[in-house]
Protein backbone atom coordinates (compact mmCIF):
# COMPACT_ATOMS: atom_id res chain seq x y z
CA UNK A 1 0.00 0.00 0.00
CA UNK A 2 0.99 3.26 -1.10
CA UNK A 3 2.08 5.65 2.25
CA UNK A 4 0.06 8.63 3.04
CA UNK A 5 2.16 11.59 3.01
CA UNK A 6 1.77 14.45 4.87
CA UNK A 7 2.71 17.95 3.62
CA UNK A 8 3.40 20.64 5.29
CA UNK A 9 2.40 24.48 3.89
CA UNK A 10 5.67 26.60 3.35
CA UNK A 11 5.38 29.06 5.84
CA UNK A 12 4.79 32.33 4.45
CA UNK A 13 7.50 35.03 3.30
CA UNK A 14 6.67 38.47 4.81
CA UNK A 15 9.14 40.87 3.37
CA UNK A 16 8.41 43.43 5.77
CA UNK A 17 10.10 40.67 8.58
CA UNK A 18 12.43 43.02 10.84
CA UNK A 19 11.11 46.51 10.07
CA UNK A 20 7.96 48.00 12.21
CA UNK A 21 4.80 48.18 11.40
CA UNK A 22 4.67 51.81 10.23
CA UNK A 23 7.38 50.65 7.24
CA UNK A 24 4.82 48.56 6.01
CA UNK A 25 1.96 50.95 6.50
CA UNK A 26 3.83 53.57 4.66
CA UNK A 27 5.46 51.11 1.81
CA UNK A 28 1.73 50.00 1.52
CA UNK A 29 -0.18 52.80 1.01
CA UNK A 30 2.48 54.63 -1.50
CA UNK A 31 1.99 51.29 -3.91
CA UNK A 32 -1.69 52.12 -3.95
CA UNK A 33 -1.24 56.06 -4.45
CA UNK A 34 1.02 54.97 -7.71
CA UNK A 35 -1.56 52.51 -8.58
CA UNK A 36 -4.13 55.48 -8.44
CA UNK A 37 -1.99 57.69 -10.05
CA UNK A 38 -1.85 55.69 -13.14
CA UNK A 39 -5.64 54.90 -13.44
CA UNK A 40 -5.83 58.81 -12.73
CA UNK A 41 -3.51 59.40 -16.12
CA UNK A 42 -5.33 56.54 -18.18
CA UNK A 43 -8.66 58.80 -17.74
CA UNK A 44 -7.49 62.15 -17.71
CA UNK A 45 -6.26 61.55 -21.22
CA UNK A 46 -9.79 59.75 -22.34
CA UNK A 47 -11.14 62.96 -20.71
CA UNK A 48 -8.87 65.28 -22.33
CA UNK A 49 -9.56 63.69 -25.82
CA UNK A 50 -13.45 64.21 -25.03
CA UNK A 51 -12.32 68.02 -24.59
CA UNK A 52 -10.67 68.21 -28.03
CA UNK A 53 -13.26 66.42 -30.15
CA UNK A 54 -16.46 67.56 -28.11
CA UNK A 55 -14.68 71.50 -29.83
CA UNK A 56 -14.61 69.95 -33.39
CA UNK A 57 -17.53 67.22 -34.01
CA UNK A 58 -20.93 67.48 -33.67
CA UNK A 59 -22.00 66.30 -29.90
CA UNK A 60 -24.64 64.86 -28.38
CA UNK A 61 -25.91 65.95 -24.61
CA UNK A 62 -28.31 63.25 -23.59
CA UNK A 63 -29.88 63.00 -20.27
CA UNK A 64 -28.49 60.13 -18.02
CA UNK A 65 -31.02 57.53 -16.79
CA UNK A 66 -32.26 56.46 -14.19
CA UNK A 67 -30.75 53.83 -13.57
CA UNK A 68 -27.50 55.38 -13.50
CA UNK A 69 -28.70 57.67 -10.81
CA UNK A 70 -29.20 54.26 -8.55
CA UNK A 71 -25.63 52.76 -9.78
CA UNK A 72 -24.21 56.19 -7.81
CA UNK A 73 -26.37 55.16 -5.38
CA UNK A 74 -24.93 51.73 -4.88
CA UNK A 75 -21.04 53.23 -4.99
CA UNK A 76 -21.59 55.71 -2.06
CA UNK A 77 -23.09 52.98 0.14
CA UNK A 78 -20.10 50.56 -0.79
CA UNK A 79 -17.63 53.19 0.40
CA UNK A 80 -19.78 53.66 3.24
CA UNK A 81 -19.77 49.21 4.04
CA UNK A 82 -15.80 49.57 3.01
CA UNK A 83 -15.22 52.24 5.91
CA UNK A 84 -17.24 50.38 8.76
CA UNK A 85 -15.27 47.43 7.66
CA UNK A 86 -11.66 49.25 7.87
CA UNK A 87 -12.71 50.52 11.31
CA UNK A 88 -14.19 46.87 12.65
CA UNK A 89 -10.83 45.44 11.38
CA UNK A 90 -8.87 47.99 13.31
CA UNK A 91 -10.99 47.65 16.12
CA UNK A 92 -10.74 43.68 16.42
CA UNK A 93 -14.55 42.58 15.04
CA UNK A 94 -12.78 40.53 12.52
CA UNK A 95 -16.28 38.76 11.62
CA UNK A 96 -18.17 42.03 11.74
CA UNK A 97 -15.32 43.33 9.22
CA UNK A 98 -15.43 39.99 7.15
CA UNK A 99 -19.07 40.59 6.58
CA UNK A 100 -19.08 44.43 5.47
CA UNK A 101 -16.73 43.12 3.15
CA UNK A 102 -18.48 40.88 1.82
CA UNK A 103 -21.55 43.44 1.67
CA UNK A 104 -19.05 46.01 -0.12
CA UNK A 105 -18.35 43.36 -2.77
CA UNK A 106 -22.01 42.58 -3.70
CA UNK A 107 -23.04 46.42 -3.56
CA UNK A 108 -20.09 46.52 -6.11
CA UNK A 109 -21.59 44.18 -7.97
CA UNK A 110 -24.95 46.03 -7.99
CA UNK A 111 -22.79 48.98 -9.58
CA UNK A 112 -21.79 46.98 -12.39
CA UNK A 113 -24.70 45.68 -13.28
CA UNK A 114 -26.63 48.84 -13.34
CA UNK A 115 -23.72 50.40 -15.33
CA UNK A 116 -24.33 48.04 -18.21
CA UNK A 117 -28.29 48.18 -17.69
CA UNK A 118 -27.69 51.82 -18.07
CA UNK A 119 -25.37 51.48 -21.24
CA UNK A 120 -27.99 49.32 -22.67
CA UNK A 121 -30.97 51.98 -22.06
CA UNK A 122 -28.96 54.61 -23.75
CA UNK A 123 -28.04 52.16 -26.83
CA UNK A 124 -31.82 51.52 -27.01
CA UNK A 125 -32.37 55.09 -27.64
CA UNK A 126 -29.75 55.45 -30.31
CA UNK A 127 -26.46 56.04 -28.33
CA UNK A 128 -25.10 52.64 -29.78
CA UNK A 129 -23.94 50.78 -32.79
CA UNK A 130 -25.74 48.48 -35.04
CA UNK A 131 -24.21 45.23 -36.44
CA UNK A 132 -24.52 44.52 -39.80
CA UNK A 133 -23.38 41.36 -42.26
CA UNK A 134 -20.66 41.82 -44.79
CA UNK A 135 -21.03 39.91 -47.95
CA UNK A 136 -18.62 37.10 -46.86
CA UNK A 137 -21.09 36.55 -43.86
CA UNK A 138 -18.70 38.42 -40.75
CA UNK A 139 -20.40 40.50 -38.34
CA UNK A 140 -19.44 44.30 -39.22
CA UNK A 141 -19.67 46.71 -36.24
CA UNK A 142 -20.62 50.57 -37.04
CA UNK A 143 -21.45 53.36 -34.54
CA UNK A 144 -24.58 54.89 -35.22
CA UNK A 145 -25.12 58.12 -36.98
CA UNK A 146 -27.02 61.16 -34.75
CA UNK A 147 -30.32 60.34 -37.15
CA UNK A 148 -30.60 57.23 -34.86
CA UNK A 149 -31.25 59.19 -32.07
CA UNK A 150 -34.51 58.90 -30.02
CA UNK A 151 -36.60 60.52 -27.68
CA UNK A 152 -37.61 64.57 -27.70
CA UNK A 153 -35.40 66.84 -28.68
CA UNK A 154 -34.73 69.58 -26.29
CA UNK A 155 -35.80 67.54 -23.12
CA UNK A 156 -34.58 63.80 -23.42
CA UNK A 157 -31.01 65.35 -25.66
CA UNK A 158 -29.65 67.68 -27.56
CA UNK A 159 -27.28 68.92 -30.29
CA UNK A 160 -23.77 70.88 -29.99
CA UNK A 161 -21.35 71.83 -32.54
CA UNK A 162 -18.35 73.78 -31.54
CA UNK A 163 -20.18 74.82 -28.26
CA UNK A 164 -23.67 76.37 -30.21
CA UNK A 165 -27.08 73.95 -29.12
CA UNK A 166 -28.19 73.09 -32.28
CA UNK A 167 -32.16 74.09 -32.77
CA UNK A 168 -34.55 71.48 -33.83
CA UNK A 169 -37.50 72.88 -36.10
CA UNK A 170 -39.61 69.75 -37.79
CA UNK A 171 -37.23 67.53 -39.32
CA UNK A 172 -34.10 70.33 -39.81
CA UNK A 173 -31.93 71.43 -37.87
CA UNK A 174 -30.28 74.90 -37.47
CA UNK A 175 -27.22 76.73 -35.90
CA UNK A 176 -29.21 78.67 -32.75
CA UNK A 177 -27.70 81.89 -34.55
CA UNK A 178 -29.47 81.25 -37.89
CA UNK A 179 -32.40 82.99 -36.40
CA UNK A 180 -33.85 83.20 -39.97
CA UNK A 181 -33.61 79.60 -40.29
CA UNK A 182 -31.98 80.07 -43.76
CA UNK A 183 -29.23 77.70 -43.93
CA UNK A 184 -30.17 74.06 -42.10
CA UNK A 185 -27.67 71.71 -41.06
CA UNK A 186 -29.47 68.57 -41.40
CA UNK A 187 -27.34 66.89 -43.58
CA UNK A 188 -24.36 67.50 -41.34
CA UNK A 189 -25.96 66.04 -38.36
CA UNK A 190 -27.65 62.92 -40.20
CA UNK A 191 -24.16 61.98 -41.51
CA UNK A 192 -22.11 62.68 -38.47
CA UNK A 193 -21.11 59.10 -36.24
CA UNK A 194 -22.13 59.50 -33.14
CA UNK A 195 -18.73 60.29 -30.95
CA UNK A 196 -20.34 61.26 -27.43
CA UNK A 197 -21.94 57.77 -27.72
CA UNK A 198 -18.13 55.89 -28.61
CA UNK A 199 -16.72 58.02 -26.01
CA UNK A 200 -18.97 57.51 -22.92
CA UNK A 201 -19.08 53.65 -23.33
CA UNK A 202 -15.50 53.62 -23.87
CA UNK A 203 -15.51 55.19 -19.84
CA UNK A 204 -17.94 52.99 -18.51
CA UNK A 205 -16.61 50.37 -19.62
CA UNK A 206 -13.06 51.06 -18.72
CA UNK A 207 -14.02 51.95 -15.41
CA UNK A 208 -15.96 48.77 -15.04
CA UNK A 209 -12.89 46.92 -16.38
CA UNK A 210 -10.56 48.50 -13.28
CA UNK A 211 -13.35 48.44 -11.03
CA UNK A 212 -13.10 44.64 -11.26
CA UNK A 213 -9.83 44.77 -10.02
CA UNK A 214 -10.95 46.00 -6.63
CA UNK A 215 -13.90 43.12 -6.65
CA UNK A 216 -11.14 40.59 -6.78
CA UNK A 217 -9.06 42.14 -4.52
CA UNK A 218 -12.89 42.57 -1.56
CA UNK A 219 -12.70 38.75 -2.32
CA UNK A 220 -8.99 38.27 -1.22
CA UNK A 221 -9.94 40.11 1.78
CA UNK A 222 -12.49 38.67 2.59
CA UNK A 223 -10.75 35.23 2.37
CA UNK A 224 -7.80 36.55 4.53
CA UNK A 225 -9.79 37.71 6.86
CA UNK A 226 -12.04 34.32 7.45
CA UNK A 227 -8.62 32.79 7.90
CA UNK A 228 -7.30 35.50 9.94
CA UNK A 229 -4.58 36.41 8.15
CA UNK A 230 -5.93 40.03 8.24
CA UNK A 231 -6.64 41.07 12.04
CA UNK A 232 -6.43 44.08 14.60
CA UNK A 233 -2.44 43.85 14.24
CA UNK A 234 -2.55 43.50 10.57
CA UNK A 235 -5.27 45.76 8.95
CA UNK A 236 -3.63 47.81 5.97
CA UNK A 237 -4.00 45.29 3.33
CA UNK A 238 -7.89 45.87 3.84
CA UNK A 239 -7.26 49.57 4.54
CA UNK A 240 -5.02 49.68 0.97
CA UNK A 241 -8.38 48.03 -0.83
CA UNK A 242 -10.27 50.88 0.34
CA UNK A 243 -8.11 53.22 -0.93
CA UNK A 244 -8.52 52.12 -4.41
CA UNK A 245 -12.04 51.08 -4.11
CA UNK A 246 -13.38 54.99 -2.45
CA UNK A 247 -11.24 56.36 -5.13
CA UNK A 248 -13.17 54.19 -8.09
CA UNK A 249 -16.35 55.55 -6.50
CA UNK A 250 -15.06 59.03 -6.64
CA UNK A 251 -13.77 58.13 -9.90
CA UNK A 252 -17.29 57.75 -11.72
CA UNK A 253 -18.75 60.14 -9.71
CA UNK A 254 -16.43 62.80 -11.42
CA UNK A 255 -16.81 60.80 -15.12
CA UNK A 256 -20.85 60.78 -14.56
CA UNK A 257 -20.44 64.57 -14.09
CA UNK A 258 -17.87 65.68 -16.34
CA UNK A 259 -20.17 63.78 -19.22
CA UNK A 260 -23.76 64.63 -18.63
CA UNK A 261 -23.70 67.93 -17.13
CA UNK A 262 -19.88 69.42 -17.44
CA UNK A 263 -18.89 68.59 -20.80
Amino acid sequence: MAENIAIEDKPRVDVFEGHTPEIKIRTKKMMMWLIIFAVVMLFAGITSAMIVLYGKLIWVKIVPPAVLWVSNAFVVISSVTMILAVRALKGGDSKKAMILTGLTFILGLCFTFTQNAAWKNLAGKGMGYTITETPEGLKAYRWNALDRLSGEYGTDYYIQYKGDRLDKVGNEYYMSSDTGRIQPVTQDVVKTFNAAGAMLSVLIYIHIIHLFFGLIYLVVNTVRIYKGRLSKENWISLYAGGMYWHFMGILWLYLFAFIFYLS
